[in-house]
């Protein structure tokens, strides 16, 4: 028997910076997401010798051990044992034997919300496996109480229900860690005009984006200043693309995106720097009318709006830079989990 599960990788299309801690208890946020065709894997092999073994094939790490109830978190892979010890405390009470094996389709610290999606298809493997009582919500509420909580990774909140619901979705983030997921019905046609035009870019650099977190949550608790206006701007633009996606306005969007990234640069001096500025700029003169990063910033994926017959044109423009762009369609579907007997 083996168990298989994979978890789509998001967009943060607008309101990102918005559900991070405290800037969501206190003002609430709001982020507008949509899953693409990159995932996150999980394969769970049951044994009988009572050990663990734990591989991530795509960062090239490997490791076996003993089965316990407890794995030690501070070694290497571990949101991998962050999962574990969770289901055993919270579920089974007892140690289990298996083999864990994961993949990701894009590299780490990419900004597509990689860590949290892969947190959750561990977490439905598991689910699978054991016939666990979770549901979607309880899935990503649980996939951001051991990032958050258990091993102490600063983030938002978005990604972990982007990756467990799928789709484009305008979630709301309130205090008390209460979230709201709203389902968008964007025609058919819409999507299909927003996707041809978009360009996804892999700047080639990846960024640890705790750090990156820490330096909007320091702002958000000063009250004032740029980071808190900086995010009242970016929430507004998150409702405006919502309604602009509804509405078919789509030709919109890529000045939205210009905004959302102009705004979102003044909450971190570590959000942009001259390689994803000299980026954005070739972008733009290629023809993009605008875009933004993926994530926290600092580096990995960037995206372009690029309206008319610009796409290739930006394409071609980017290739200097030695970084990729990605094919990919949006993907309707969230978590998915099967077993093959």
């Amino acid at each position: 028997m083996i168990i298989k599960s994979k978890a789509p990788l998001r967009l943060g299309l607008a309101g990102g910076g918005t559900d991070v801690s405290p800037y969501s208890d206190e003002f609430g946020g709001a982020v507008l997401n949509t899953t693409i065709s990159l995932f996150a894997r999980a394969i769970i092999e049951p044994l009988d010798n009572d050990m663990i073994v734990l591989e991530s094939q795509d960062l090239g790490e490997y490791q076996e051990m003993e089965s316990s109830l407890e794995l030690d978190i501070n070694e290497k892979l571990p949101l991998l044992k962050g999962v574990y010890n969770r289901i055993v405390k919270d579920y089974t009470k007892t140690p289990l034997s298996f083999k864990l094996t994961t993949i990701v389709d894009v590299p780490k610290g990419s900004g597509l919300g990689t860590s949290s999606t892969l947190t959750v298809a561990i977490i439905g493997a598991f689910v699978e496996w054991l016939n666990l009582p979770l549901g979607d919500y309880d899935i990503a509420k649980l996939a951001y109480e051991i990032e958050r909580e258990d091993l102490k990774l600063s983030g938002g909140k978005q990604d972990q229900y982007a990756a467990t619901f799928g789709g484009f979705n305008f979630i709301e983030f309130h205090s008390n860690d209460q979230v709201i997921v709203n389902p968008l019905r964007v025609k058919s046609k819409y999507k299909y005009q927003l996707e041809w035009n978009l360009v996804l870019y892999y700047t080639g650099t990846s960024r640890d984006s705790a750090d990156i977190i820490d330096s909007q949550t320091k702002e958000f608790k000063q009250k004032e200043g740029n980071a808190i206006k900086a995010a009242h701007s970016i929430k507004s633009i998150a409702y405006k693309m919502k309604e602009a996606l509804l509405k078919g306005e789509v030709h919109q969007i890529g000045a939205l995106l210009d905004q959302s990234w102009q705004e979102k640069k003044k909450m971190s001096t570590a959000i942009t720097n001259n390689i994803l500025d000299n980026v954005y700029n070739s972008a733009i003169a290629a023809g993009a009318s605008g875009g933004k990063i993926s994530g926290a910033g600092g580096g990995g994926f960037m995206m372009f709006y690029c309206p008319g017959n610009t796409k290739h044109k930006v394409i071609e423009a980017l290739e200097k830079f030695g970084g990729r762009a990605y094919n990919f369609v949006f993907e309707d579907e969230g978590l998915y989990t099967f077993t093959v007997k």
